[in-house]
């Protein structure tokens, strides 16, 4: 997919790796949670394209602290209760797309590509490619369920 990311946006996706066209193999994420979290069509086409990325950011953002995040989804092996039990609340089938400030908390999306926090709060950063921008200048998620 074609995106157009505001300048500050752009710059910090390609310092972290990412390009237009960009294709990642996704099939191990897929083997890895087969059993229990299937993936969807919008967790396949954004690890594709932003799978392995990781975003090392920090310092103030727009409404929150700009934070680093890493999509791998194996980050969130073992974890799979949580994004049943939060799918379960909001409705919708969520998938892994890898953690945020090291570990603290666990990004999710679902099938409409709403990407979602999930930790000692469930909040959500809206959909791509809100959400992205979202994450990357520090905007604060809202509160869900």
């Amino acid at each position: 997919m074609e995106w157009s990311w505001p300048t500050e946006v752009g710059r910090v996706l390609r310092t972290a790796g990412w390009f237009p066209g960009r294709s990642v193999d996704t099939g191990r994420w897929r083997e890895l949670f087969a059993g229990s979290l299937p993936m969807h069509e919008a967790a396949e086409r954004f690890l594709t394209e932003f799978g392995c990325l990781f975003v090392n950011i920090k310092g103030p953002g727009v409404t929150c602290a700009r934070t680093p995040f890493e999509l791998d989804p194996q980050l969130a092996e073992g974890e799979e209760d949580r994004f049943e039990d939060l799918g379960e609340d909001i409705g919708h089938s969520l998938f892994p797309l890898g953690e945020l400030d090291h570990g603290r908390f666990f990004l999710g999306i679902d099938e409409t590509g709403e990407i979602y926090l999930l930790g000692d709060r469930d909040a959500t950063f809206g959909r791509m490619p809100g959400a992205m921008e979202n994450l990357i200048l520090g905007v604060r998620p809202e509160d869900v369920a």
